[in-house]
């Protein structure tokens, strides 16, 4: 129950913050109210509303910040301590094959019985081409 009741304010928070940032003037505005913008006729005075709606933002961001850490303590713990690190996997069974595999390396054959011996062919060699002389 607490768990849902930090969500639906951790949602508010994020909402709230949303509109507040969206009201705030930007660093541009300031200068349109020098010179007679109208800002000293209103509610919260010539400063008062950018001092207001950034105290604002700030402490719903300290607020959404705490709900987020709290939600995230909250779902990491779950009563049990794992760590997936010491978790041992199940152990795969090894692979069966049909031809039996040879024990050392006196039993691999030197040549393949019926092929005849054949000289690997040598790479052909690249002869460097002079570059022309520049003129």
């Amino acid at each position: 129950m607490l768990y849902q009741i930090i969500i639906i304010i951790h949602i508010f928070l994020g909402i709230g913050i949303i509109g507040l940032v969206l009201m705030q003037q930007g660093k541009g505005a300031d200068a349109g109210a020098t010179f007679g913008g109208g800002a000293s006729g209103s509610v919260f005075g010539a400063q008062g509303s950018a001092s207001f709606l950034s105290r604002t933002t700030a402490i719903f961001a300290t607020l959404f910040f705490m709900t987020s850490l709290g939600l995230a303590m909250m779902s990491g713990y779950q009563g049990k301590k794992t760590d997936i690190v010491l978790e041992s996997a199940p152990a795969a069974e090894p692979a069966k094959s049909e031809l039996p595999l040879p024990q050392s390396s006196a039993e691999i054959p030197a040549a393949v019985p019926g092929v005849v011996d054949a000289k690997i062919p040598e790479a052909p060699v690249i002869k460097e081409v002079e570059k022309p002389a520049a003129q």
